[in-house]
């Protein structure tokens, strides 16, 4: 299976389950992997052939920006929604990183993967 990438979109949102998370936007790195089959696109050179990622991560800001999720794992369920919303993909990995939420540590991190049914 051929992959599409949105890697590292750095986006600000509310997020968090504590009151001093749910004052101040803060950073999320949300990275997507689409699973999609690209042959058709190679050879055509067509956009209709392919995924309009650029839409995809349009919705993406979209949702985000907008978010008040308490946790991680509700805001990457969503991204994955919208990145299946597209017929054309077939399974999406969504890895959001939260910098700087754990002492000690870069990020704290979820990762789920989700198919069309």
């Amino acid at each position: 299976m051929d992959k599409i990438f949105i890697r590292e979109l750095a986006l600000r949102c509310i997020i968090g389950i504590y009151p001093e998370e749910r004052r101040e936007k803060q950073d999320v790195i949300i990275s997507v992997e689409m699973h999609t089959d690209l042959q058709a696109a190679g050879r055509s050179d067509d956009l209709n052939d392919t995924v309009d990622y650029k839409a995809i991560k349009k919705a993406i800001l979209t949702l985000v920006e907008k978010s008040s999720f308490q946790l991680i794992e509700s805001l990457a369920e969503h991204i994955a929604d919208i990145a299946l919303e597209n017929k054309k993909v077939q399974q999406v990995i969504v890895t959001i990183d939260k910098p700087g939420a754990l002492r000690f540590a870069k990020a704290s991190a979820v990762e789920i993967t989700r198919a069309q049914v």
